[in-house]
């Protein structure tokens, strides 16, 4: 990469250049994020996974700037009017728009007032006033003049100086409204952005989730949006960019001037550089967006699993009844009924005899209910059965489940049930590894975002993407009971070879050792290197296979455990030996103390889930409806998705009650991800109730901590 981009990088990172050209190195060499991170810390300087992501953003951004300046350069220079100092500026400039404006006078354009004017034979014309050389216009032909004026405005707008000002004006000190489209607000649905119906802010201070709620507002043709600045301002900078050291012109030729300026602002530049600035701070927008979606996709990935537990699942309902499933520890599903203890049937008995009777035929361990209609009364029809001790029972979100039963993979696993059997699956499996279930289900569908079909769908693929291979990879896959679609987002794996290991494990059996993946069809040994530490072999005979130590370092510990005199199984088990390796006596050349560290700390872990214990909790059983919330009541929640502006907390109806960030903690907190995470469990203050609307507002502010 251009030496150009990778100081960018560093700059903007505040990391060493050589770290970036290293990371680089490393990705075209098909290394992964992952296991950059994970395993070529001496490489990188020890740059986390965030880091090393942000500058493989940034090389492939800066790889397809470098191919559209080959396309521009080899444009301009097909019309004979690439100069040298041309072809200088557009190679060593890193910003897109930057290299966009110095193309925009050669660029192809259509017909318009200006080479209409180029056709009629007013260009020389043009110049001569543009070089204030036209010390009579009155003389000329006003036709003419007026052509002459439309070719020095279209001169103006193309100007990459002219156009830099005004962006930055309009970015720093541009304001952005909207106002209600005539005739459109008394719509029912135009009530939802009600309050964009006369909204103005300064753009460089409106919070990404009100520019976007007002550009949905501007799509759905209920208001209308524009940014303004003072007009005076915005010419007074143009006029600086194009007088500057031009020669005194006549009143008459600066008369001229000034008119070919204003028309160049109000016709060209203005509308032009303000779709510019809208689309840009939408651009920031759409990130802080995905970003936040992304944060709660982390946090609902890595909830804390219930493990391989001997599973009843219910997806309720009332009129159609509750589908009940049986599943194994390992999620095959063994049975599946349905029960009708709900208005209109009615059935409490025989439903209660049913679950009974399959809690103790398969030895039943925990129960899921899915949250959504009938759940809150599934739940309390549950609790009345005399069910064996220990057999705990969780409330488990059912948000995508309905999207995942009607899916590919659905029916590719289920091919023989409808899409009721699947959904209950799908809720206790999400329950037994929230994780391996939650990868077959398209991100957006979970229901922790912010407008995700809103903003950009190429960068939420891609950081949402990111986020489920960092998840994945961060727990660890167990390489034998792996599914396909959990193994796809191992580094360097993806579909193709994730249905081989299957394939090759249906058809040899189990893994016994890591090493036998590299006889799966098309996985050699630079995918092995990628993939290998992220996979998991419990029971494997070498109990490394069984950790996240890299098979490239296996040598290394077994000469850590020869040298202390014990075998690798012994070394892992004993902390006391552990901490009696002298690693600096390890190091060499390509393995250096952040790997040792690593070492010695994935040797203490074997097998170890680290994603903590789940625990089993209860909504108040004052409230079953929103009519039964009052003013003042400190209710239990779940988490349930986290805004820019709040969060959303499931207190066991079907309303969602919000708290506002304002009122998160008793100071200023400016980003509330910092505060609250998805499925984090918390009691909040009833503040308000809006029956009309079906709202309720919560507070954790003036809280006393046992009320927390």
């Amino acid at each position: 990469m251009n030496k150009l981009y990778t100081d960018y990088i560093a700059g903007q990172l505040q990391v060493a250049v050589w770290q970036v050209e290293h990371c680089v190195e490393l990705f075209e060499e098909g290394a992964t994020v992952p296991f950059i991170s994970r395993y070529r810390k001496e490489r990188t300087g020890a740059l986390d996974e965030m880091q090393v992501a942000a500058v493989k953003h940034y090389y492939q951004r800066f790889s397809d700037l470098e191919k559209r300046k080959e396309a521009i350069l080899k444009s301009i220079g097909e019309q004979g009017k690439l100069t040298d100092e041309l072809r200088t500026a557009i190679e060593n400039e890193v910003d897109g728009q930057t290299v966009e404006d110095l193309y925009l006078p050669y660029r192809p354009k259509r017909r318009t007032r200006a080479s209409v004017a180029r056709e009629k034979g007013y260009e020389p014309l043009a110049l001569k006033l543009w070089a204030m050389e036209l010390d009579h216009p009155e003389r000329e032909d006003a036709e003419a003049l007026a052509g002459a004026r439309d070719i020095v405005a279209e001169m103006v707008a193309d100007l990459q100086p002219v156009r830099a000002q005004l962006r930055d004006l309009y970015t720093r000190w541009g304001t952005i409204g909207s106002r209600v489209m005539r005739g459109k607000e008394e719509e029912e649905q135009a009530q939802n952005y009600a309050n964009y119906f006369d909204f103005s802010q300064r753009i460089d201070k409106i919070p990404s989730h009100r520019l976007l709620a007002m550009l949905r507002a501007r799509n759905e043709g209920f208001v209308s949006v524009r940014v303004e600045v003072n007009p005076a301002h915005a010419l007074e900078r143009i006029q600086r960019c194009v007088y500057d050291r031009k020669r005194r012109p006549s009143p008459g030729c600066r008369a001229q001037m000034d008119e070919a300026l204003e028309d160049a602002y109000k016709r060209l530049l203005h509308p032009s550089i303000e779709n510019e600035v809208i689309a840009a701070a939408r651009e920031k927008a759409d990130i802080e967006a995905i970003r936040v979606f992304g944060e709660n996709l982390r946090q609902l990935l890595l909830a804390p699993p219930v493990g391989q537990k001997r599973t009843l699942a219910i997806d309720p309902g009332f009129r159609t009844g509750c589908k009940v499933v049986c599943l194994d520890a390992q999620g095959t599903l063994l049975c599946n009924d349905t029960i009708y203890p709900h208005p209109p049937v009615n059935e409490k008995m025989v439903a209660m005899r049913k679950i009974s009777h399959l809690v103790e035929a398969y030895k039943i361990e925990v129960i899921a209910i899915g949250n959504g209609t009938a759940g809150r009364e599934t739940e309390a029809f549950i609790q009345k059965i005399a069910l064996p001790e220990g057999v705990r029972v969780f409330s488990v979100s059912e948000d995508g489940a309905s999207v995942y039963s009607a899916s590919d993979a659905a029916r590719a696993e289920f091919p023989d049930y409808d899409v009721t059997v699947r959904g209950a699956v799908s809720i206790g499996r999400r329950l037994m590894d929230p994780l391996a279930e939650l990868v077959k289900i398209d991100p957006k569908s979970i229901g922790v975002g912010q407008y995700q079909h809103d903003v950009d769908q190429t960068l939420l693929k891609e950081r949402l993407d990111e986020t489920v291979e960092s998840c994945v990879n961060s727990v660890g896959v167990n390489l034998n009971t792996a599914s396909s679609w959990l193994l796809r987002y191992v580094s360097g794996i993806g579909p193709v070879l994730a249905g081989n290991i299957v394939d090759y494990r249906t058809e040899n059996g189990p893994f016994s050792s890591r090493e036998q993946l590299l006889n799966v069809k098309r996985l050699g040994a630079r995918v092995f290197e990628q993939c290998a530490g992220f996979l998991r072999i419990p029971g494997a005979a070498n109990p490394l296979d069984d950790s996240a130590v890299h098979p490239e370092r296996y040598a290394l510990v077994e000469q850590m455990a020869s040298d202390a005199g014990v075998g690798v199984r012994d070394l892992m088990a004993d902390e006391r030996l552990r901490a009696s390796v002298p690693l600096r006596n390890y190091v060499s050349g390509d393995v250096g103390m952040p790997t040792l560290t690593d070492i010695m700390t994935e040797l203490s872990k074997r097998g170890r889930d680290p994603r903590g214990t789940i625990h089993v909790f209860e909504f108040s059983q004052e409230i079953q409806s929103i009519e039964d919330v009052k003013v003042g009541m400190v209710l239990p929640g779940i988490v349930t998705n986290v805004t820019a502006f709040g969060a959303f907390v499931d207190i066991g109806i079907h309303e969602h009650g919000l708290i506002h960030v304002s009122q998160m903690a008793d100071k200023y907190v400016s980003d509330p991800s910092k505060v609250l995470k998805v499925h984090q469990q918390l009691e909040a203050r009833v503040i308000s109730v809006d029956l009309d609307r079906r709202r309720i507002g919560l507070s954790l502010k003036e809280l006393k901590k046992d009320e927390r």
